[in-house]
């Protein structure tokens, strides 16, 4: 089980598994904020704290809820589906977990830009 937050702390959560690859997609959302996610069945992700702190995202097709804390801005996951089985899944941004050695996770480049 991973812990994580927001930078501010108002936004907690928890998740199920270790993140042993992650995508670096390089479009223009992904790429400006940094972000390394990842996905993860809805099941294994639990909201702690927050709710009433976070606003949703979209852009380009409106498919995801790109998930944020109004207080610091930061952008720890994300709501969407599987494009495979319509499953229901999280896009979590591991450089907001607690604990992960970040050099240990391999990185897989996306090429979000011809999306």
């Amino acid at each position: 089980m991973k812990t994580g937050s927001c930078h501010c702390g108002a936004v907690k959560f928890t998740v199920e598994g270790e993140p042993g690859k992650a995508i670096e997609c390089n479009c223009s959302h992904c790429s400006r904020k940094g972000f390394l996610l990842w996905f993860v069945p809805r099941s294994d992700f639990a909201l702690a704290a927050g709710e009433d702190s976070l606003r949703s995202y979209t852009f380009n097709k409106h498919a995801i809820q790109h998930r944020f804390c109004t207080q610091c801005g930061t952008q720890a996951f994300a709501y969407g589906r599987n494009p495979k089985d319509d499953s229901e899944i999280v896009a979590v941004n591991i450089r907001c977990l607690d604990d992960v050695d970040l050099d240990a996770v391999e990185r897989v480049p996306v090429n979000g830009r011809e999306f």
